[in-house]
């Protein structure tokens, strides 16, 4: 599903070169769960954005089911993402004008689908936003709206769902619901997952676990049974 290849991105500011990515390489299958930690300023987002194809690597290579993400059109990249990524953001990014209804049937409605707004509420009412659909973002707390930014992510069926810290903008209680459910329905539609996450809880329940520390990437080996009860 995903194949990065000696992968390298810096920021210049000044003279100075900043690296944030090393020669980075990475393969994911499909339907996997791969949680990505690391310090603050380590480069998750950004390894975020480049497999969303919303930023170009200095060089190396991003693939995506075949596709070279690095060598498309703007245009092309914004089919892909539209068709068959869903992003689920710290801050929710929901549009303020639109109800939970509409924001949650925006992907549908962009690809010109005629059952958007059914299949936006069978989800809605799935993740228990029944009552909550004609509602607007600031008439919802924080975790119905992330439940809101959840099921918009996934109510197009995509084969990638990309998710920044989904629980850092949460207390810890709703935070948990929200990953519970943004993992339960990964696992229903069989979506690869790639979430960046500073809770360790949270990325062990992942398939595998990949640490982002000066630029490099590594494998965190697998939390064992009694360590897990233990951070728990």
């Amino acid at each position: 599903m995903i194949r990065l290849n000696r992968l390298s991105m810096h920021y210049t500011l000044g003279a100075a070169r900043i690296d944030i990515l090393r020669e980075v390489d990475l393969h994911i299958g499909a339907g996997e769960r791969v949680a990505i930690a690391g310090p603050s300023g380590s480069g998750k987002s950004s390894l975020l954005l480049l497999l969303a194809g919303l930023e170009q690597p200095g060089a190396g290579s991003v693939e995506f089911d075949g596709v070279a993400l690095d060598r498309q059109s703007s245009d092309r990249l914004a089919d892909l993402r539209r068709d068959h990524m869903g992003i689920v953001f710290q801050s929710f990014h929901l549009v303020p004008s639109l109800s939970a209804l509409d924001n949650a049937a925006l992907p549908l409605e962009i690809a010109g689908r005629r059952d958007a707004r059914e299949r936006a509420r069978a989800l809605l009412e799935k993740v228990g936003l029944g009552q909550r659909l004609d509602h607007y973002p600031a008439q919802l707390s924080g975790g119905e709206q992330q439940r809101v930014a959840i099921a918009r992510a996934l109510v197009h069926r995509p084969k990638l769902v990309l998710a920044d810290e989904p629980t850092g903008n949460l207390d810890d209680r709703t935070g948990a619901a929200a990953g519970d459910l943004l993992l339960h329905l990964n696992a229903e539609s069989n979506t690869t997952l790639v979430l960046v996450t500073h809770d360790m809880n949270f990325a062990h329940r992942c398939d595998r676990v990949l640490r982002l520390h000066e630029g490099r990437l590594s494998e965190m080996p697998a939390l064992r049974e009694r360590d897990h009860a233990d951070a728990v």
